[in-house]
This record gives C-alpha cells, structure tokens and sequence, in this order.
C-alpha cells in the first residue's frame, strides 16, 4: 500500500474513532523530520509520523530528523510511527494519550 493510501485511510479512521478531532497535515518542507499529522482531541495533542510499511520505518532510523522530532514530541504528549503492521497498537496508545494528559 502507498503511503498517501494508507494515510488517507488513517485520518478517516482517526476522525471516527475520535469524533470531533481535528487532524492537520503537516507540511513536510517547513521543518524537515516533523510527523506527517497532527491530530488534536479535546485538550490533548498527538503527532503520527505515517509509513508505507515497517521498513521503511527501520530505513527511516537512519536518516534526517524524524527519528529527532518523534522522540522529542513523544516526550511532549504523544508521538509514533505507525504503519500497517502495527496500527493497531499505536492507535490504542494513541486513544491512552489522548484520553489521559501526560
């Protein structure tokens, strides 16, 4: 799967799973390594950094910022790669993240 596919089929997800969320695209030529989306629930944030599959998340590691800019806004609120192998993890992470503030 692309990974524009897989994003567009996440925000529809995100947005029914958590009704009334605002979810931004960022835009990947302002800051280099910032996660793809932005989503916003409640008085809560999380940053999703969205990837065709698990190696091209391993390929990732190794190069630019995004390694940087995860961690940094994980430590902020909540932030993750997340991929169609493990989907499914993140987004009940994300639901602990967004339901509890860190």
């Amino acid at each position: 799967m692309k990974e524009n596919n897989f994003q567009a089929k996440l925000i529809k997800e995100l947005k029914s799973r958590f009704p009334g969320c605002i979810v931004l695209k960022n835009d990947a030529g302002y800051i280099q390594g910032i996660p793809d989306l932005l989503v916003l629930y409640n008085n809560n944030w999380a940053a999703l950094e969205c990837k065709r599959d698990e190696a091209e998340m391993f390929q990732s590691q190794d190069r630019g910022n995004q390694p940087y800019y995860v961690k940094r806004m994980n430590e902020m609120s909540y932030a993750s790669y997340i991929y169609p192998e493990n989907k499914k993890e993140v987004l009940n992470e994300l639901e602990q993240a967004l339901k509890f503030s860190r």
